[in-house]
């Protein structure tokens, strides 16, 4: 008798927890930290936003409600939607501003310094894993997400990886000098250019060869900062600066080889008299008078947080320099964040956390991105892009592949799948992660641009086998744990919407797929297996909202 009844017992006592899992408000995290954030800064932010609206002319979108702004901060910083465990959480603070406390969560989970490090790692390495004897981008990456995590001082970090000496796997970050090499032969000036474009948000490299043709930049400024490279190699005890080491460039009139000493192009007193010429370079960058260098931060920063850059229309290292006045009133929000970002709390110099919540409790942030459902003319499709331009209507953006399978993995699990998951859920989502980006797409480096889709990426959604196997109904799905645990088919159905979109269904959408589901059986099954396939493929899963 006890045997017969054993099986009933544990069914049973999977759907209690299924129960509490899927509709109980669970216990509140510790409280974080949250006084990394100014609200004096944020108030001055959100008036130098509004006065952009005045002066564009432009009325703002109403804001955003408060699961959706979640969606968009666990994407921005995690690169998965929510988990319905972390909503449960969520709606369970009764905190005045509980969406602050759940940024600042998010910023001490390890998911945030491994995210924000991949996503750092794309400009300053790139995506590739040769050479791999002399560069280990694990080993990099877990060095970022580390200095991510503790909220290191982002000119510390850069100074060592401008700077850094020693071996590749022992001294990860030297690894940003090792992936510059090729066949023993380390390439300068892409260094120069990486350098740039991350810690100075300045495109040099279009002066390698010949004067810029749209900006101040000379070659030979581009040869100057390259000739701080020179000499760098890997020895048998890692990477070492030869003291003895030149530059030398063809000349491009004689074609005879001169030597180019080091320089910079602005700002000579910056440049220390003493040290190796890369520490003397990594010290001009970090420089405390370098606006260009807090501006490419926060700037990047910004286009993490909101998918494109501050300023919508120019690359995101590719930012107006302090000398281009006719861009000062467009960049007051920038140049405030990066002034906050460098001095605004001493005891925590140039603190990414503290750029993160500050943005997060911006106005622009919370924006909600609801525009006209139908635009006739040019005259509006024109007011609507002015109003993004200034922030005043959150931009629709496409979430990015890694995003993309994340969340509806993510989607598929009531509980978090993160770090304290079991080895054979981490294991799964691993290889389901690498199948699904080969398939997909990967972004590469340039994964900040404004990316429309394919058609093959949106028939992947709609026809792979993972989507499919995602959405089906078993014990271990989100789906199947759902439909055994909702008391009925409307908490079924909202409780799909939560896992998926991050909000409740409206009334109309309730009543829609209220009619798919049976009285019983595997016609309930197959509803909700319909239901999160449609859900998995509609463009409100695939972009940030």
């Amino acid at each position: 008798m006890t045997v017969r009844w054993l099986p009933i017992a544990i069914a049973g006592g999977v759907v209690v927890l299924v129960v509490s899992a899927a509709t109980a408000p669970l216990r509140l995290a510790p409280p974080p930290e949250t006084d990394r954030v100014s609200e004096t800064v944020v108030r001055h932010v959100n008036v130098l936003t509004a006065d952009r609206w005045d002066a564009a002319g432009v009325t703002p979108a109403a804001e955003a409600d408060e699961l959706t702004v979640l969606r968009r901060l666990s994407l921005a910083l995690h690169g998965t939607i929510p988990s319905l465990e972390e909503i449960r959480r969520f709606e369970a603070d009764g905190r005045p501003d509980r969406l602050t406390h759940a940024a600042a969560a998010m910023l001490e989970d390890p998911r945030f310094g491994r995210y924000f490090a991949e996503r750092f790692a794309r400009a300053l390495v790139g995506t590739a894993t040769d050479p791999f004897v002399i560069f280990r981008r694990d080993r990099f990456t877990e060095w970022l997400s580390e200095r991510f995590q503790g909220d290191h001082p982002f000119d510390e970090t850069a100074r060592a990886l401008i700077a850094g000496e020693g071996m590749w796997t022992d001294t990860p970050e030297v690894n940003f000098i090792t992936a510059a090499f090729a066949n023993d032969d380390l390439d300068e000036a892409e260094l120069t250019a990486r350098t740039t474009r991350v810690f100075l948000g300045q495109r040099l490299d279009c002066a390698e060869c010949h004067d810029h043709p749209f900006d101040d930049w000379t070659q030979a400024q581009f040869e100057g900062l390259a000739s701080h490279f020179a000499g760098v190699g890997p020895t048998i005890t890692g990477v070492r600066d030869k003291a003895d080491a030149t530059y030398t460039v063809q000349d491009l009139e004689t074609l005879e080889d001169r030597e180019v000493a080091p320089a910079v192009p602005y700002h000579p007193e910056w440049l220390p008299e003493e040290g190796r010429p890369r520490e003397r370079l990594a010290a001009w960058v970090t420089h405390p008078g370098q606006r260009r260098f807090d501006r490419a931060v926060v700037n990047r920063v910004w286009a993490l947080m909101f998918g494109q850059p501050y300023l919508p229309d120019r690359p995101v290292d590719d930012i107006p320099g302090p000398d281009q006045r006719e861009y000062d009133a467009d960049l007051e929000v920038l140049d405030l964040l990066a002034e906050d970002f460098r001095s605004g709390d001493p005891s925590r110099p140039r603190s990414i956390k503290r750029l993160v919540l500050t943005i997060a409790a911006s106005d622009a942030f919370r924006r909600g991105s609801q525009t006209p459902t139908e635009l006739q003319t040019s005259d509006e499709l024109r007011a609507v892009a002015d109003a993004e331009y200034v922030w005043a209507v959150r931009p629709l953006v496409r979430l990015r592949p890694e995003q993309m399978i994340g969340s509806m993995i993510q989607a598929a699990s009531l509980k978090t799948i993160d770090q304290d998951s079991h080895l054979f859920v981490r294991a799964l989502r691993f290889f389901r992660e690498n199948d699904f980006l080969r398939d997909f797409g990967d972004a590469g480096e340039d994964e900040l641009v404004a990316d429309p889709g394919t058609i093959p990426q949106a028939l992947l959604r709609m026809n792979g086998n993972l989507p499919k196997e995602l959405a089906d109904t078993t014990p271990f799905t989100a789906s199947g744990r759902i439909l055994a645990g909702a008391p009925d088919d409307a908490s079924a159905i909202e409780t799909a919407f939560l896992a998926v979109l991050t909000r409740r269904p409206t009334e109309a959408e309730a009543d829609a797929f209220a009619g798919w589901f049976g009285e019983k059986g595997n016609a309930r099954e197959r509803a909700m297996q319909d239901l999160y396939w449609a859900l998995f493929n509609t463009p409100e899963f695939s972009w940030v909202r």
